[in-house]
């Protein structure tokens, strides 16, 4: 058998950790020593620690790596518990992928001198015939939901969607949800649902635009763009505003390379 201290250099670990590891119940030494004290452990012990710290390097805590060595622990939830620990590492890094995405945006915007170049236009939108789903939902970023309940159910009768898509956020009463329309243009006849609906989008005589080329977490430079032009050429809202996915993830794995345009009806104050 081997000494604490021996063991623990062997095994490229430090003693603290041997001794955290026997406190939590996790990894017990094969011997203690009544008289001293002294903690043994023996080579086939090397294999089990090997796997905790395997465990540990893919992210699991120590309560979940006791877990994965019960006994009782067969192939089936062991594997379990990984697809779920792939999933929660998926979802940070592509949260860690979106947060590099705006903060290289940022670095661009302090190398130009936060000079972001948009230009603001008032033109006239034509009627569209569409198909849309409008519902209230947490935040601006929960509508993936609606997106997919709508164009399932275009394809499902095979009705042709003509690009780009439109989300109009109506306006609200209540500070708990946002009220978004989610819209695709079509062309062809497509039956309606209780909850999908079928319309000519109203056409607008003066519409104030503003395109922006980018991840839509700096959608708000584009935004402040449009509000300062409609306060220095005296327009004021005339109805809800449009953002239209011109490129988007379905086009580009780059955000940087995502196009939207938001769009808001004006007429002169």
């Amino acid at each position: 058998m081997f000494k604490i201290g021996d063991f623990a250099r062997l095994s490229k670990v430090t003693v603290k950790t041997l001794r955290h590891y026997e406190s939590v119940g996790l990894f017990q030494p094969a011997h203690i020593d009544s008289s001293t004290g002294y903690r043994y452990y023996t080579a086939s012990q090397m294999s089990r620690l090997n796997r905790i710290m395997a465990l540990k390097d893919l992210g699991f805590s120590l309560d979940e790596i006791s877990i994965l060595l019960h006994a009782d622990m067969d192939s089936k939830h062991l594997q379990k518990f990984l697809e779920v620990k792939h999933s929660e590492i998926l979802l940070r890094v592509r949260d860690d992928q979106s947060r590099l995405s705006r903060i290289e945006s940022y670095m661009r915007m302090e190398k130009e001198g936060h000079v972001v170049k948009y230009d603001c236009v008032i033109k006239k939108i034509e009627p569209v015939r569409v198909a849309s789903i409008r519902e209230h939902i947490p935040t601006h970023g929960d509508q993936g939901h609606l997106w997919v309940a709508l164009g399932e159910h275009i394809r499902k009768h095979g009705v042709k969607i003509v690009p780009p898509c439109i989300v109009i956020y109506h306006e609200g009463n209540s500070d708990s949800y946002v009220d978004a329309e989610v819209i695709e243009p079509i062309s062809g006849d497509l039956p309606e649902t209780d909850r999908i609906k079928v319309k000519i989008l109203e056409g607008v005589e003066e519409m104030a635009s503003v395109v922006h080329k980018g991840p839509y977490q700096t959608l708000h430079n584009a935004y402040n763009c449009l509000l300062n032009c409609l306060e220095e050429n005296r327009y004021e809202i005339a109805g809800p505003q449009r953002e239209l996915y011109l490129a988007g993830e379905w086009s580009t794995n780059d955000q940087n390379e995502y196009i939207t345009e938001i769009q808001c009806p004006v007429r002169k104050a």
